[in-house]
């Protein structure tokens, strides 16, 4: 049964929501199959949260050493002691957490060779943040490695990686999200002394017995100095998003499916800070089934050879690393060709009446055209990052512009491939990146060029054949006989006066139409017509 996909974006004014349809003609749904680090965690036991459990806004928050430290304490079996400890001596800023919390505090004190000595003059900081370097530090020792001996703080990360910990690498300050996922990932590592971790944990009874891994694929994270981060399959491959699946997600066929391989597994992990709901299972009208992200389908090039390589990446203009982090992505239309949409693969008009960093579509126009924004910052290969920012609406709230000027969607587009915005009253367009290059309303009037065409009146003629000029044109006529000699139209439109030999009188010809005229000394014979376009 088609599913109505998640609420596509978020509006900057006049709260306007609007619902994806689904895909093309594939049929999608969501699956039972796709599991977050989150669940994961949680049903392990791994992490606990807090009185609503590991929820959304759990895993939003901020982590503390504090909750490293329990973790800890958890994964090597001490917890429950230090719950109950009763010693005295604790850190001077214990009194900041609550009393379970300051017996953990004060088991941690009494006990250095835990390797948590606090932030220096008897302090612990429990609520101060923890960077990824921390935790990767408490992960190792957990596996049995000794900071100092096995590795040394600066070289946590580096080592952690060299034994398949890199998933939260290079950040600062934690989330919640980002324990959850380092957990899950170091179930598969393994301990100092060769034992799987996983089996290590439920050993001890930390882990219940009737647990098992997680199972099937998983949505692994490359990195890339010019891409940034990216999605891979669980043994580091890249995966990539189609172009061309923004109006039919059945547009890779054949020989393109042989050189782009889809992606696929009945079960999928994904790191906890990814939306499960962004994640769906389409079946192809070849009957396949595919894993698709934010409405595109995924896909391998069947040129990477190795984990990091990205060889698809902008492969003739459609095909495109997958990530999360897509500010604007591409659609291409077989009609329109390349249009700029939203992360969901929605397509964004301009308006041609805005001006550089200015939106002049108020009220009713903002409920048929809602405002994009976004607070991503990754754009495809093809396009300059610098080309995609932000303005400030006259209520103050931002929207997202391309080249300056503000990005719209359009309210009667309700599924995928859907322009119905494209060229609506002449002022509504969809933008093609490589040729937009402003509004009619941001560019100097363009002044027309003015032509000049003569007529020399010779020999009693104004000459042979009629005469074509644009309309704006100026005509001059030009007596070169020794009779004075005029020009008069028959509808009445211009007169000149009469002219001797050597004389000029200028005609502008402003408004189209065929325009016969006459000498009225010698009308009988002479005679001429001059028609504008």
């Amino acid at each position: 049964m088609l599913t109505r996909f998640k609420k596509l974006f978020l509006i900057t004014a006049m709260c306007t929501t609007i619902i994806a349809a689904p895909l093309g003609t594939a049929s999608a749904e969501s699956s039972p199959g796709i599991k977050s680090d989150a669940d994961t965690a949680f049903e392990l036991g791994l992490l606990i949260g807090d009185g609503q459990g590991v929820d959304a806004a759990y895993l939003s928050k901020s982590s503390t050493r504090l909750q490293a430290a329990i973790i800890s304490l958890r994964l090597n079996g001490n917890l429950k002691e230090a719950l109950a400890y009763t010693g005295k001596p604790n850190f001077s800023d214990a009194a900041q957490v609550s009393k379970a919390n300051q017996s953990v505090l004060a088991y941690l004190k009494s006990k250095p060779e835990l390797g948590w000595q606090g932030a220096g003059n008897n302090r612990f900081e429990p609520s101060a943040a923890i960077s990824s370097q921390q935790f990767y530090k408490v992960i190792l020792e957990n596996l049995g490695y000794k900071s100092g001996s096995d590795f040394t703080y600066q070289q946590s990360e580096t080592f952690a990686a060299s034994h398949g910990l890199k998933e939260i690498a290079g950040k600062s300050s934690l989330l919640n999200s980002h324990l959850a996922t380092s957990l899950v990932e170091a179930l598969s590592a393994g301990t100092k002394d060769g034992k799987p971790f996983f089996d290590t944990l439920q050993a001890s009874g930390v882990i219940a017995s009737g647990s098992a891994l997680p199972q099937g694929e998983r949505i692994g994270l490359g990195q890339n100095d010019k891409l940034g981060q990216y999605f891979t399959d669980k043994n580091g491959r890249a995966l990539y998003f189609f172009t061309k699946d923004a109006e039919n997600v059945n547009s890779c066929l054949g020989d393109c499916l042989k050189n782009w391989p889809i992606y696929y597994d009945a079960n999928l992990q994904i790191p906890a800070w990814l939306n499960k709901a962004d994640f769906a299972v389409i079946t192809r009208t070849d009957g396949a089934k595919q894993l698709t992200y934010k409405n595109w389908p995924l896909y391998y090039f069947v040129k990477d050879s190795k984990p990091g390589d990205v060889t698809g990446e902008g492969v003739g203009g459609v095909w495109f690393a997958a990530k999360s982090d897509y500010a604007i992505m591409l659609g291409t239309s077989k009609e329109a060709g390349n249009y700029l949409t939203d992360d969901y693969g929605r397509a964004l008009y301009y308006f041609d009446k805005d001006t550089s960093g200015k939106s002049v579509c108020e009220g009713d126009c903002l409920v048929n055209w809602p405002a994009y924004s976004s607070s991503s910052v990754s754009v495809p290969s093809t396009i300059k990052g610098s080309d995609i920012g932000t303005i400030t609406r006259s209520d103050g709230s931002k929207q997202a512009s391309f080249k300056g000027f503000p990005l719209y969607y359009f309210i009667k587009d309700k599924a995928h491939g859907e322009l119905n915005g494209q060229g609506v009253n002449d002022v509504w367009y969809i933008v093609d990146p490589a040729k937009f290059d402003g509004t009619t309303a941001s560019k100097p009037p363009v002044t027309p060029v003015v032509k000049t065409y003569n007529i020399d009146i010779k020999e009693y003629s104004f000459g042979t054949g009629a005469l074509t000029v644009e309309a704006g044109s100026k005509v001059v006529f030009t007596n070169y006989d020794e009779m004075k000699h005029n020009a008069v139209a028959l509808d009445g439109s211009f007169t000149t006066p009469l002219l001797a030999k050597g004389e000029t009188y200028t005609v502008t010809f402003d408004k189209p139409g065929t325009y016969n005229y006459f000498c009225e000394p010698h009308k009988s014979f002479m005679t001429g017509q001059i028609i504008v376009k």
